[in-house]
């Protein structure tokens, strides 16, 4: 990683950040539904004498001090009602960048991490929470960030509730190699949807509970259906129909669209993982596939570094 130019103290208390990837929507739970992956955003961050980024990992990310970890950062430290001190951070990110898998919101959570960290822990989980939903603007990426595995969520008022984790699954990721920017493809959507299409999300939705506390696996594949959201944006997926359908056939539980795409995520139990892939295969083209489990929510924890 590059080095620190903002200036560090002679010695300084370092925070370590760690932060998940994240499934947003889950198919039917548009803006409502999450899971939280084992891969994760790694932050070192000291206190400086000015604010200072680098950056290693996926894609390319400004070397500037207004990204997305120090708009964060400053969004909790007002917050607890004082300024910001400035701060330098070491980043390196695996997170596809625009591909649905949280990496917004990751960068937004450790940055509310780190100002947690250093500030003693004056907001703690719940209050990173609040702070990052409300710049997010919709929790189903946030809240799995923040508290791990499966989550239900809403950003007003502020409100995250855990679900189960189902044993023995894995989730399998078909990435293709081209974006789809998050605000492309919210304007790919309606404004007005019919009460049957609304009627037709909130069961399925109510399923995603009601499936993972009662073990009822089975019941995962319609509760990821969706007439909000992935039909709407499939002009911006190409494939992706076909792919979903594949994935199906391989043996998933659950298929749907990461977020706001283009990955394309599927639950399933390990001995379908390799037929789920190849499912994919075409759809991913140049891209990738991964296979990850559910993962848990950030992590920090303090390092003091001795003065050079």
């Amino acid at each position: 990683m590059g080095g620190m130019n903002g200036g560090e103290h002679s010695s300084s208390l370092v925070v370590q950040v760690q932060v998940p990837a994240t499934l947003a929507n889950l198919g039917s739970g548009f803006d409502a539904l999450g899971v939280a992956l084992d891969l994760y955003l790694e932050v070192t961050a000291r206190p400086a004498l000015s604010d200072a980024f680098s950056y290693t990992g996926e894609g390319w990310v400004e070397a500037t001090p207004d990204n997305l970890i120090h708009q964060g950062y400053r969004a909790a430290w007002a917050a607890l009602g004082k300024p910001a001190p400035p701060v330098a951070l070491e980043v390196h990110n695996p997170i596809p960048l625009a591909r649905g898998m949280g990496s917004s919101s990751a960068a937004l959570v450790a940055g509310a991490a780190v100002a947690d960290a250093l500030s003693g822990g004056g907001l703690g989980k719940d209050g990173v929470f609040r702070v990052t939903a409300a710049l997010e603007g919709h929790p189903d990426n946030v809240a799995p960030a923040v508290y791990g595995g499966f989550v239900a969520a809403l950003a007003e008022p502020p409100l995250a509730l855990p679900l189960p984790w189902p044993q023995g699954v894995l989730f399998v990721l078909g990435i293709p190699a081209y974006e789809v920017p998050t605000a492309l493809a919210r304007a790919a959507l309606p404004q007005v949807v019919s009460l049957a299409d609304a009627s037709f999300n909130l069961a399925r939705s109510a399923l995603w509970p009601a499936a993972l506390y009662s073990g009822r696996l089975e019941a995962l594949r319609e509760a990821a259906r969706d007439r909000l959201h992935q039909g709407q944006r499939a002009h911006l997926m190409p494939g992706m129909e076909g792919a979903l359908e594949a994935a199906y056939a391989a043996g998933a539980l659950a298929a749907f669209v990461g977020g706001a795409g283009p990955t394309l995520a599927a639950l399933a139990k390990p001995e379908a993982v390799e037929a789920v892939r190849r499912g994919f295969a075409s759809y991913v083209g140049e891209g990738r596939t991964l296979v990850l489990k559910a993962g848990r929510g950030y992590t920090w924890k303090e390092v003091l570094t001795p003065a050079p």
